[in-house]
């Protein structure tokens, strides 16, 4: 069951804002290699096409951009996740190589311009509502220590904040140990172009995670 829903203060800020949630059970691997042989073919092409003063005008980070300044936060400061992996791609430096789960997250991401969020669903508690981060908010994202999350569209459960467009959180962050994954997939801009994005989500976590009991849900 995929129980998410978007506060209002978000919805007005946002009014284009559309989740795509894919819930369904991994088998963690340090490494892929045939994933990798996609990702690599996947980065040439994107450093061949692109420029990064490009990687703005993508239709899912310009959207995302707009929607950080109107919810309060500094896009420049607080780069999207696909942005600032676009980035690393166009300038040559690759993606990182965490594990399979995560590394097919971020091939779907540098795929399609949307910043997406993966979670261990068993460590988030209850229901998840997405809304606006507040002033001395608490949250430690993957790689980036103590995050300033005010005025930043955010995902929270029982236990507080665990997940923005900019950084996962390590409370929730995937690891060898999960077993259920969350991926949610935001766009600031409609859903049109969504449905491609799930499918293509749910096709690499098939071939490349062993996926199974798949759910899908469309937030609107």
């Amino acid at each position: 069951m995929i129980n998410i829903d978007i506060a209002e203060e978000l919805r007005q800020a946002c009014p284009d804002i559309h989740l795509s949630c894919i819930l369904c059970d991994v088998k963690i691997h340090d490494q892929n290699t045939q994933l990798w042989e996609q990702i690599n073919a996947t980065c040439d092409e994107v450093a061949t096409d692109l420029n990064v003063e490009d990687i703005r005008h993508n239709h899912a980070i310009a959207a995302a951009r707009e929607a950080y300044k109107a919810c309060g936060k500094d896009p420049a400061r607080y780069r999207l996740s696909a942005e600032a992996l676009l980035r690393r791609v166009v300038k040559g430096n690759g993606l990182y190589q965490i594990n399979n789960v995560v590394d097919l997250l971020n091939l779907v991401s540098i795929s399609t311009g949307f910043s997406i969020g993966g979670y261990d669903n068993n460590r988030i508690d209850g229901n998840i509502q997405m809304g606006i981060g507040k002033a001395d908010e608490p949250y430690k994202g993957l790689g980036r220590g103590e995050l300033n999350i005010e005025g930043m569209p955010v995902f929270r459960d029982a236990q507080g904040a665990f997940g923005t467009s900019t950084s996962d959180s390590v409370r929730t962050g995937v690891s060898d140990q999960t077993k259920q994954f969350l991926m949610i997939i935001v766009s600031y801009n409609g859903n049109h172009l969504l449905k491609e994005a799930t499918q293509l989500a749910i096709e690499f976590l098939e071939t490349f995670a062993s996926a199974k009991n798949i759910h899908q849900k469309l937030i609107n």
